[in-house]
């Protein structure tokens, strides 16, 4: 088909297009929330404005239809023609072998992946219309699409009909049991069951004490299982936004487990689920009173001048911010009390921080700040239904059919069930993170921000730092951690894991190996470039980045048990902290 010139299309067509996505762009807030009509405005008057391209792309689509009806009636006499359309090889909502075998449910299938690759293609390449705008719209829309999937109705999925039969819709009974305990529960389809698992039980069990407490924080320190440890402590700052026994799940699963039998002192620090009361804690207060306290108390337990510091996800950008303030504090980079750190999985440039980036804008920015002020805080479950909508397949829809159409429990996993137990975030420092780092990426710019009295220059760091990212990580994708390599005034080791934001961290050495990663110096050049450059190493990182630490934690001296006269233990771990709801 030849292309359609741009004058072939009437003016005033354009003109009434751009009127309507004018008016739906100005819906009030209350209305549209996410900015989701502002989106598709946009993106209507980039059509409007191209209608030639329109035009062409809807001219492919009727070849793409005709194609697959010309399949669906060659199937339809007896013929077994190779799908005109499959689903993406990590799409596991067609897996079955009935979606291909049932001609009928094989058409379905085929025709719903052909609008739903055509649509999300066609927004995301809208003409004339910012990226950010473009993979705002693909999101939302696909949020549609996967719900209104056949795998996702009872008349239009072979498999649950099959279940179904055979089991004289017991499964449909047992669905119902579970539709009516989550709406019990709140509402939503649950991922995991949560009776398998108690902390401090079987979750959580690494041997130690809380050795220090605030109105923030508690700090744990883990009993040694070597009769000698290294001079320097590690400790480790888990994010906020979830609870710290993402490290400490079990004992085959325990990155503190594994860093305390490599003979490391290993502290934590176990932040307070905050309430109402909480509400004006600071970005900053986090810094002060938990990061600099947990350095400060692990230094004067342990009786030594410096530190090694870990920090996870937000854990580390809180981490990297604090290491600038101390290289402004101190000026003699000696006196910092920091001597060299670890980034897990962690941003400090946000100029594209991965799939998040759909709720980065003032519309939902500022619908937030509006729960946050009438509660004092950002309630974790909303926070965990945005990130279950990054994966709505694999985290919403593929649980609401195994449970309600299936009628099939869901299963113990403790990741899943670490997952769900969620934290609130305090209203003050929620809304200063989601502005001035995500909105206006303050951070990574010399001296745009201004933390604890002091200018945040990231390029003042010069602490060699162990940064970590994963390959399929979708809350910070590691070409955007990589970015650290760069900005920082001191030596960077970057390696890179398979696998995603968590178990691409939690990845214990197995034998055979499940993962792998690759690690080299990086000196600020670009990702791709850095990556072309390694080698494929199969195993875990965690091996790799003992040695790494073994070689700067100092000599080995007694092993230390956990507190000391000045910090007496306060609780057994996983102490208190973790168990508030």
């Amino acid at each position: 088909m030849d292309k359609l010139p741009s004058e072939a299309v009437p003016a005033a067509w354009r003109a009434g297009v751009s009127q309507w996505a004018e008016r739906v762009g100005k819906l009030d807030q209350k209305l549209d929330p996410f900015g989701i009509a502002k989106s598709y405005a946009q993106v209507a008057q980039g059509w409007a404005a191209h209608p030639a391209e329109l035009a062409n792309a809807l001219g492919g689509l009727a070849r793409d239809l005709q194609a697959l009806q010309i399949n669906v009636w060659q199937t339809a006499c007896g013929l077994s023609p190779a799908p005109a359309i499959a689903a993406a090889p990590d799409d596991e909502r067609f897996a079955d072998p009935l979606w291909s075998a049932h001609p009928a449910f094989s058409a379905l299938k085929q025709y719903y992946l052909l609008y739903t690759h055509w649509l999300q293609e066609e927004l995301f390449d809208t003409p004339g219309v910012p990226a950010a705008e473009r993979r705002r719209a693909t999101f939302w829309a696909r949020q549609w699409l996967n719900a209104v999937a056949p795998t996702n109705c009872l008349f239009t999925n072979p498999l649950a009909l099959r279940k179904t039969w055979e089991s004289g819709g017991q499964n449909l009974a047992s669905g119902l049991q579970l539709w009516l305990e989550d709406l019990r529960n709140g509402g939503d389809v649950q991922m995991v069951d949560k009776s398998a698992f108690t902390v401090g039980v079987n979750l959580a069990t690494t041997p130690g004490a809380v050795v220090y407490r605030n109105e923030l924080m508690e700090l744990i320190q883990y009993a040694p299982t070597t009769s000698e440890v290294r001079s320097v402590p590690l400790v480790i700052i888990p994010p906020w936004i979830n609870k710290f026994y993402i490290l400490d799940l079990n004992e085959r699963k325990s990155l503190v487990r594994y860093l305390v039998g490599q003979g490391h002192t290993v502290f934590v620090v176990s932040w307070k689920n905050p309430t109402a009361a909480q509400a004006e804690t600071t970005f900053a207060d986090y810094l002060m009173s938990g990061m600099r306290q947990a350095i400060d108390a692990a230094r004067a337990i342990c009786g030594v001048p410096r530190v090694h510091a870990v920090g996870y996800c937000i854990g580390g950008t809180g981490l990297a911010s604090l290491m600038a303030w101390l290289n402004r504090e101190y000026r003699d980079e000696a006196e910092v009390p920091v001597a060299h750190w670890t980034l897990l999985t962690t941003l400090v440039d946000f100029e594209r921080p991965g799939a998040i980036e759909v709720f980065v804008n003032e519309e939902t920015i500022a619908t937030l700040e509006q729960m946050m002020q009438q509660q004092g805080y950002l309630d974790g479950r909303d926070m965990a239904r945005s990130f279950r909508m990054l994966r709505s397949n694999s985290l919403i829809w593929h649980y609401f059919v195994h449970n309600y159409l299936y009628g099939e429990p869901p299963p113990p996993f403790d990741v899943l069930y670490w997952n769900t137990d969620v934290t609130r975030m305090p209203r003050a420092m929620h809304s200063f993170y989601l502005r001035e780092f995500y909105l206006h990426n303050k951070l990574i710019r010399k001296d745009a921000l201004t933390l604890a009295g002091h200018p945040i220059d990231l390029g003042a760091i010069r602490q060699p730092l162990y940064a970590v990212g994963c390959e399929e990580d979708h809350i910070a994708p590691w070409k955007a951690t990589f970015r650290i390599a760069g900005t920082i005034a001191a030596p960077v080791n970057y390696t890179l894991s398979s696998s995603g934001h968590i178990l691409g961290i939690i990845n214990p050495p197995v034998k055979p190996p499940k993962r792998a990663y690759w690690h080299g110096a990086a000196d600020g050049g670009t990702p791709d470039a850095w990556l072309a450059h390694q080698r494929k190493i199969e195993g875990s990182w965690w091996e790799h980045w003992t040695v790494w630490l073994a070689e700067r934690c100092g000599p080995h001296v007694a092993a230390r048990a956990p507190g000391s006269v000045s910090y007496p233990v306060l609780a057994a771990a996983p102490g208190n902290y973790v168990h508030e709801l």
